[in-house]
């Protein structure tokens, strides 16, 4: 992220924007916490056609400001592995709320059982969230 005197204020709300407010840092978490994409091709199959420079960036800004980490593949060193911090995760709970708000006022595609869990069992699937990224690292595939 920049630097502490580069930023527009100090207000919570604009510092959070600075990281992740633009148009496709939050599908990128949103990617990583809720479609278990992990590498950097799995991103790119999204439904929203992300530019592959600006999926580059938007990891790299993301890496920089503690939100992602960014791993060697275990069997393929060309590729790397992507996955939440702890402070990535802590963003559980707000995409969770984003994504409840849209269902409530929009017609989206989220399964109906799907934001039933969101609604009803949040710990849960705050817990299996954390364990994916914070826990024992996964197997690639």
């Amino acid at each position: 992220m920049d630097p502490v005197n580069e930023r527009r204020s100090d207000c919570p709300i604009s510092l959070s924007l600075e990281v992740f407010g633009d148009r496709w840092t939050l599908l990128v978490i949103r990617d990583l916490m809720f479609k278990n994409r992990r590498q950097f091709r799995d991103f790119l199959r999204a439904e929203e056609g992300i530019a592959s420079n600006v999926l580059a960036d938007r990891l790299r800004r993301l890496t920089d400001a503690g939100i992602v980490t960014k791993t060697q593949h275990l069997t393929d060193a060309r590729r790397s592995i992507y996955r939440l911090t702890q402070k990535g995760v802590e963003l559980a709970p707000i995409l969770i709320e984003i994504v409840l708000w849209a269902a409530r006022h929009e017609r989206t595609a989220a399964p109906a059982e799907e934001l039933a869990q969101l609604r009803d069992d949040r710990a849960h699937v705050i817990a299996s969230i954390r364990n994916a990224h914070v826990g024992e690292p996964e197997t690639p595939t």
